[in-house]
């Protein structure tokens, strides 16, 4: 593993300001194939030789990871085509919501897409399964040094290169700028010097209006239902001394004291009124809604494409735009930090999303396994993936995205840019350094027990303590007396 200052260092470089997936692949096994060293640069704009080799097919299923992203699918695959007129590219969209679900039937049916646009902290799920393509030895060098060092760790496991990743994303909280002015907050300072849970706490108790025994507007509102049913609790302990699941040492880290910490303070926040009772049923479709509304002064998680959002739905009010959220307010969004708790450092949540290579149940030609390359950074660079990380107002990770946005403009403000930046240079490194049955472990005790009981907590049907208490007894049954944070 690399240190955690170089890596620090290496995400601070990053030009960046921000999981999902499959479809059934008849082509993993494919042994026709074209040339194994892909000509010119896959993901440019300019023209590359063509590949004279034998026809083959790439599948995709991908999510919409820009509001235009699925759009472009046709002429993704006419430009893939005509740069290997051997190859074919054929790419399925889906929803975010049916992902996980799609691929791990295609995964367990042993016929998982060629690529599938997935999280980084997905992979060790998959090695373990043995369904993942290794693509360190069919990745051209080219292909390597055109990816910032920092995000390209995160797609590693081991030794193993299983993808190439397409942006990171700060998970954080955002405020309504006019909202957190009225309650005296700060918020340039939070920006520039961050906030703890006390301080943090007594911030929205005053961005609360309250009504009888319920609240018009709540303080703080965080998406925990559906797809994001894992992210709050991820993001808060990475500022209470947990920066991964595991320790250095490889130990696992949510019996720490601090996790418990962690769980008093959010149920603390429910109780005040700062958040909704009903906190466990909102979704990330709600949340954003009650944010726009105005029935909220700060909504997490954030991501930096949330200022592009309200941006657009604010034109749509100035404009009499009937497609406006219904019943929405203007609305200045300002990218916040996370607080810290227990007295920690903040260490920002870093989501390194891409695109991960799968294999079917027989071992890919070498001349298959490099045709998938060829997509995958077909797909991850250049002019396609400039124009997604623009729209998301995300930076680009590969000199040939930077290359290519350099004529495509975006409306970021720059307290929010240079907010986004710090967060950025927080953020927790890579740990392709965790062992893969570890990292499977670690995914299925958050599946079965973690986020249950997180559900539980929200409900009001459980105590923090008895929270703790299960997952601290699950870990040891998982990985022993030996093998967890005693302290």
């Amino acid at each position: 593993m690399k240190k955690k200052a170089h890596v620090l260092a290496s995400i601070l470089a990053l030009s960046v300001s921000m999981t999902a997936l499959a479809a059934c692949s008849s082509n993993n096994d494919n042994g026709n194939s074209g040339s194994a060293s892909p000509s010119g640069s896959a993901g440019s704009s300019g023209s590359a030789s063509a590949s004279t080799g034998a026809k083959d097919t790439i599948t995709a299923l991908l999510p919409p990871v820009s509001a235009n992203f699925q759009n472009n699918f046709e002429q993704m695959e006419k430009d893939f085509n005509a740069m290997y007129p051997n190859l074919t590219l054929k790419i399925e969209p889906a929803s975010w919501e049916d992902m996980t679900q799609k691929l791990d039937t295609q995964v367990n049916a042993g016929s998982p897409p060629d690529i599938a646009f997935i999280g980084s902290d997905g992979i060790s799920k998959y090695v373990q399964q043995g369904m993942l393509m290794d693509i360190s030895s069919a990745a051209t060098p080219d292909m390597i040094a055109d990816y910032d060092p920092a995000p390209l760790g995160y797609m590693k496991n081991g030794d193993g290169l299983y993808g190439f990743p397409a942006y990171v994303s700060v998970q954080s909280i955002g405020g309504n700028k006019k909202m957190l002015e009225d309650a005296g907050v700060d918020w340039k300072s939070v920006q520039k010097n961050g906030w703890t849970y006390d301080e943090f706490r007594q911030a929205i108790q005053k961005g609360t209006v309250k009504n009888g025994d319920g609240s018009t507007r709540y303080g703080f509102v965080f998406a925990t239902s559906g797809v994001t049913s894992k992210d709050y609790l991820n993001i808060l302990v990475k500022n209470a001394g947990m920066p991964n699941a595991f320790t250095t040492d490889h130990k696992f880290a949510y019996t720490s004291k601090n996790f418990l910490e962690v769980l008093k303070d959010i149920r603390q926040m429910i109780d005040d009124g700062s958040m909704p009772k009903e906190i466990s049923s909102i979704d990330a479709g709600k949340r954003w809604n009650m944010f726009l509304t105005g029935q909220t002064m700060i909504t997490g998680k954030g991501l930096a494409t949330f200022e592009n959002s309200a941006k657009q739905n604010n034109a749509k009010l100035k404009a009499n735009d009937g497609s406006a959220v219904a019943g929405s307010i203007p609305v200045d969004y300002v990218v916040l930090p996370v607080p810290t708790f227990a007295g920690q450092p903040a260490v920002s949540q870093a989501a390194v999303d891409g695109y991960v290579t799968f294999r079917g149940k027989k071992e890919p030609t070498e001349e298959h396994k490099a045709n998938v390359v060829k997509a995958a950074y077909f797909l991850d660079s250049g002019k396609n993936m400039a124009q997604t990380n623009n729209e998301l107002f995300l930076g680009q990770i590969t000199k040939s995205a930077r290359d290519a946005a350099a004529s495509m403009t975006t409306d970021r403000d720059p307290d929010n840019l240079a907010a986004e930046t710090l967060l950025e240079s927080k953020a927790a490194p890579a740990r392709p350094d965790i062992p893969t049955d570890l990292g499977a472990k670690e995914i299925k005790l958050e599946d079965e027990v973690i986020v249950p009981k997180f559900q539980a907590l929200l409900a009001g049907e459980i105590s923090p303590q008895d929270m703790y208490d299960a997952v601290k007894k699950a870990a040891i049954d998982t990985y022993g007396a030996d093998g967890v944070v005693q302290d």
